[in-house]
């Protein structure tokens, strides 16, 4: 990207956008989905203005690949649907096409207006609450419009089919060459419009390697309590942006130093005076294996994520019940989860796959080959022995047990039950269904065999 190759103009007397032409930058339609070039032709040829927007341009121009394509046009809702047959309209807050060609889709918006309207104003398509939250606002505008209600100024580039120039109505070219992240507008506005914006801030600097704006970083400490009133699902959605695609541990330092990361898992005591190191060491140990599973093009899941996030709470749960009690382990998930969800709603589809992280933890402390096969057999080995090695990673006391279950997937059998029988005959080790606690495994309650009665000799005839 020429910076310096920005033309300014200006037509009667009104400033127009900076203009980054075709010459200046390193767009092309090559570099762009198939999909969103599809579309964007689609609305053109249709009469309407068809711009390609947000992440994707920011992207584009910095030499990356994005991940998502958004187009942003003056066409309505309505009238987008009539020009692509496999669209539809979905939302409530703001209605947004989704047109989709094979197994792609792509985000196209309407241009917003109403930027000059406060909280206190009323509109028929606007909906606000008494502390600036937005929950509804389908007013239409320009373009110039859109761009002043973007987030920030490095998202509301719009590259043009029309022309294939980029246009700049707030800034956001000389923020990308100076690599800073700047909120549109004013900053406490914004963050009470959408409390969001403030992890989204986070997950940008962390992303693009961005210094942020004085301003703009500046009321997230005194706002950060106002994600305490965001549904649940919404920050769930954020938090897999923020630790699945490829930066989390960045994002999680940044989530630290914002103070964020306290309203998203408030039950979990990361801090240095805490007494409890171990819950920030085993965190990161988690984001910096998924983000090298990322970096290979391996799949990752929340689930196992969420695993280190909740250990310490489930950890400070058993010691709060009977862990000798049989399902000790499985109430103290169902303590953790329900707290953890009032904060960040975890669907059950991954949390049952946590909870089976966690239950087969005990169990790698079997001194049974029979037992040792068995637990090599479950469906969910593979994400709980990476848990376990995790653990060993900041657990001295775990590194034997976590070589010893590595040879066990390759040795043969033999030299697999010689392995296991050579375990010491500590009480830990006895204990296959013990609950662990702060580090350490507890026995489990023996089971008492009922005893077979003999059967009574029949009389002889």
């Amino acid at each position: 990207m020429d910076i310096d190759s920005i033309n300014h103009a200006a037509d009667g007397g009104e400033r127009l956008p900076l203009l980054l032409h075709r010459a200046a930058h390193t767009i092309s339609r090559k570099r762009i989905s198939p999909a969103a070039v599809r579309v964007l032709y689609g609305l053109h040829e249709a009469g309407w203005q068809a711009h390609l927007v947000g992440g994707a341009v920011r992207d584009l121009l910095l030499g990356g690949a994005p991940k998502d394509y958004d187009v942003a046009t003056d066409a309505h809702p309505e009238d987008i649907r009539g020009a692509f047959r496999s669209c539809r309209l979905i939302g409530r807050r703001f209605v947004i096409a989704h047109v989709r060609y094979g197994q792609e889709i792509i985000e196209v918006t309407t241009f917003r207006g109403g930027n000059e309207l406060s909280a206190e104003d009323e509109h028929p398509d606007r909906e606000v609450e008494a502390e600036g939250l937005i929950l509804r606002d389908n007013v239409f505008g320009t373009i110039e419009e859109d761009a002043r209600r973007r987030d920030f100024t490095v998202n509301a580039l719009y590259y043009s089919i029309d022309d294939f120039a980029v246009r700049d109505y707030v800034g956001g070219l000389s923020d990308l060459a100076e690599r800073k992240l700047r909120l549109i507008g004013d900053p406490e506005t914004r963050y009470r419009e959408d409390p969001v914006r403030m992890l989204r801030a986070a997950r940008l600097a962390a992303k693009l390697g961005f210094t942020m704006d004085r301003a703009t970083e500046e009321p997230i400490g005194r706002l950060a309590g106002l994600l305490d009133a965001i549904p649940p699902a919404r920050l769930f959605d954020e938090l897999q942006k923020l630790f699945l695609l490829g930066h989390a541990e960045k994002s999680y330092d940044q989530l630290l130093r914002l103070r964020l990361f306290e309203h998203l898992f408030p039950g979990v005591s990361i801090d240095a005076d805490s007494g409890r190191p171990y819950a920030d060491a085993l965190i990161r140990a988690a984001l910096r294996s998924t983000d090298a599973r990322v970096a290979e093009g391996k799949p990752v899941t929340p689930a196992f994520l969420f695993a280190a996030f909740l250990w310490e709470p489930l950890q400070m749960e058993c010691a709060h019940i009977d862990v000798n009690a049989e399902g000790a382990l499985g109430l103290a998930a169902d303590a953790v989860f329900r707290e953890a969800v009032e904060r960040v709603a975890l669907p059950k589809r991954f949390s049952l796959v946590t909870r089976e992280i966690w239950e087969l933890q005990p169990r790698f402390a079997t001194h049974s080959p029979g037992r040792a096969k068995r637990l090599l057999r479950h469906p969910r080995f593979r994400a709980a022995f990476d848990f376990l090695v995790l653990r060993a990673a900041v657990d001295p006391e775990l590194v034997e047990q976590a070589k010893r279950w590595e040879m066990a997937q390759t040795v043969a059998d033999d030299g697999f039950d010689a392995l296991f029988r050579a375990v010491p005959q500590t009480a830990a080790s006895r204990a296959v269904g013990a609950v662990v606690c702060d580090g350490e495994a507890r026995p489990a309650a023996k089971r008492r065999r009922r005893r077979r009665r003999k059967p009574a000799i029949a009389p002889s005839e």
